[in-house]
């Protein structure tokens, strides 16, 4: 990174040696962080530079550009300024890859990458790496000119073709889920009886005569799969089971008031014939 510096500052024609410690994003960042002015990075044709750009969109697809860091995530962590040295860095690489004797120019580079910052904030710089790579191999006609509009309609192509790939594969998941959410209930539904059975046929362990049902219900299942049963008679027997395991509440089995004072009286009256009987004269000790 220190030789790519050294030679932007030194000599503005000299090539700039490649890093072979680093990785080729990181190259391309030094070089947009270094002292070199954002006109100089503009003006100046830096062979290097075009063969870290081809480093990086070697395998390069739209899905792994599009979960790429955004340019106002790099904007926050980098600062406008680097975003914009950057997208000079990669929009001057590609001017020189493209062999026509009309350019654009160091200005007209400046104010590309600007506008391309402002305008694609949630698109990554790969995404600008894609679409520049996209529009030199796929037999794009220059006509012996290139001027920053025909850039602007390169790059707007591509993320056009984004859209519609991440639409499509929007589309693709939304029908899959679909798809399989219809198996899950189709499922679900297959399973359902024997589930819903199952759960009311579930024994209370408080229930009375709990191990009596258990054993009734493991009785009909050996004749049914012995024979013995029909499915209509093993689901009869089991729909009695299930009405005996379903205890309705009592919600009147609390004594009225007047018969409630005649209970009382009642267990006095037995207290007092016991005390009586035993010669108990403290009828405190009788918990009266």
């Amino acid at each position: 990174m220190k030789t790519a510096s050294n030679s932007l500052r030194t000599s503005s024609a000299a090539p700039m040696a490649p890093s072979t410690s680093n990785r080729p994003e990181a190259a391309l960042l030094a070089l947009a962080t270094s002292p070199s002015g954002i006109g100089e990075l503009a003006r100046t044709s830096n062979p290097a530079a075009r063969l870290m750009l081809a480093e990086v969109s070697v395998g390069l697809t739209p899905t792994q550009a599009a979960a790429a860091p955004k340019l106002f995530q790099l904007k926050r962590t980098l600062g406008e300024e680097v975003v914009v040295r950057l997208l000079v860095v990669i929009l001057r690489a590609f001017v020189d890859s493209v062999r026509v004797a009309d350019k654009p120019d160091a200005a007209d580079i400046l104010e590309l990458a600007d506008t391309l910052a402002q305008t694609y904030t949630h698109d990554s710089v790969k995404d600008l790496i894609l679409a520049l790579k996209q529009a030199r191999t796929t037999g794009t006609r220059f006509f012996n000119a290139l001027d920053p509009a025909t850039i602007y309609g390169l790059i707007s192509q591509y993320f056009d073709k984004k859209a519609r790939h991440l639409e499509n594969g929007h589309l693709d998941r939304k029908t899959q889920a679909i798809s399989q959410e219809a198996v899950t209930l189709h499922q679900l539904q297959q399973a359902a009886p024997a589930l819903v059975q199952s759960v009311a046929l579930m024994i209370p362990a408080s229930h009375p005569n709990a191990q009596h049902l258990r054993d009734k219900l493991t009785l009909i299942k050996q004749k049914y799969r012995r024979g013995l049963l029909s499915m209509e008679q093993a689901t009869q027997q089991r729909q009695e089971v299930q009405q005996a395991i379903h205890r309705h509440p009592r919600p009147d089995w609390q004594p009225s008031e007047a018969a409630q004072q005649q209970i009382i009286r009642r267990h006095q009256q037995a207290t007092r014939r016991f005390a009586e009987k035993w010669g108990i004269e403290h009828s405190k000790h009788l918990g009266a």
